[in-house]
């Protein structure tokens, strides 16, 4: 695979700090496989070390989206392992309060966890009110900003070059379509998420600059955008009807529905996943659609950040992982981008050789 890697029961404060948040709403429009994650052991209800206490904060969907969220987990579980840690995870619901996001963190962080990773950008307001009130804790966001002038010494935000990796698949997108038609489904239609229709659609036309690229935003500000099955399915679906046959989604748990359109297209149209290699986590009936993932190495955004504190060291300020670093790529699984792998690695060298990708549309 291709530039896929280099680079417990705690008290009744924390436990009602955190209700509801630990697993996956049952009400959510997930699929089968995410209700099974969910529902599964964790690492952290077995971890009993003596090592360091993490807490990790997912956004809406939780474990058992197959994407953005289950990559901070394998990364979570890697360290929990090394390290011999006990871990405590709480989960973002669907359109709560500012103050749900606080109250989670200062749960972990009165707890004693340290480092408390937020997963996910939204966690970034929440983590600036909180991180001063404990200056000897150490707070990660994924994809985190300072929504302020005043910087934070005990924060860090933990962004990656998602534009580059989409880059990378929207080439792969213009080399593989028959209709010169391809498509994209963001899950909310904010700053971040605009990266990867940027560079997708600059990688794309760099192959082909007379391709047409269909964008959808299943929300425009609503996260739960990002947990909507359904909203991701009758996007993709659209596009599928309208002519497009590679459709790319960066709308986390709701790619399951991408995928499920893909597959309902039939023969010849194609998703391309994201985050993670969804092509491993897919249904045996959807897998022969998967033509690629763009990878976010969230995971090891997150093992690095526990390693950080670990080794008296931890990582503060903005942190940017890109394809140089092997923060972003793509996946091989499947075979179905085999013929094509040489231009990709052309198109990846360009940009390790100061080829800029836009990051906004």
């Amino acid at each position: 695979m291709r530039r896929l890697t280099k680079i417990a029961a705690t008290s009744t404060v924390l436990a009602l700090a955190l209700a509801g948040c630990a697993q996956q709403d049952d009400s959510s429009e997930g699929d089968d496989a995410s209700a099974s994650e969910s529902t599964s052991e964790s690492v952290c209800d077995s971890a009993d070390g003596d090592g360091p206490k993490v807490g990790l904060a997912y956004d809406v969907g939780g474990v058992g989206d197959q994407s953005f969220n289950d990559s901070a987990y394998a990364g979570l579980k890697k360290a929990v392992e090394e390290f011999d840690a006990t871990c405590f995870e709480g989960e973002a619901a669907d359109g709560e309060a500012e103050s749900a996001r606080e109250d989670r963190l200062r749960g972990m962080a009165d707890e004693g966890y340290n480092p408390i990773i937020g997963v996910g950008f939204a966690y970034s307001e929440s983590v600036n009110a909180v991180a001063p009130d404990y200056p000897d804790i150490n707070f990660g966001v994924i994809d985190g900003f300072d929504p302020d002038e005043e910087p934070n010494d005990n924060v860090a935000y933990l962004g990656f070059a998602e534009n580059e990796g989409s880059y990378l698949v929207g080439a792969a997108a213009a080399l593989k379509t028959e209709a010169d038609h391809i498509g994209f489904v963001g899950g909310v239609n904010n700053d971040l998420i605009k990266k990867f229709e940027a560079g997708y659609v600059a990688g794309a036309q760099a192959v082909n600059p007379d391709i047409k690229v269909d964008v959808k935003y299943i929300e425009e500000s609503d996260l739960a955008g990002f947990a909507d099955p359904a909203g991701g399915k009758a996007a993709a679906s659209a596009m599928y009807d309208q002519g497009a046959d590679v459709v790319y989604h960066a709308s986390g748990g709701s790619g399951a529905g991408v995928f499920e359109a893909a597959a309902e297209a039939g023969e010849g149209n194609w998703a391309i996943g994201v985050d993670s290699d969804q092509y491993l986590t897919a249904p045996e009936d959807q897998k022969d659609h998967i033509l690629t993932s763009m990878l976010k190495r969230v995971d090891t955004a997150t093992y690095d950040m526990i390693k950080s504190v670990v080794d008296g060291e931890p990582v503060v300020s903005y942190t940017t992982y890109d394809l140089a670093a092997d923060g972003v790529g793509y996946s091989t699984s499947g075979g179905f981008v085999d013929d094509i792998t040489e231009e990709l690695d052309g198109y990846a060298e360009e940009i390790e050789g100061g080829l800029e990708v836009p990051v906004a549309p």
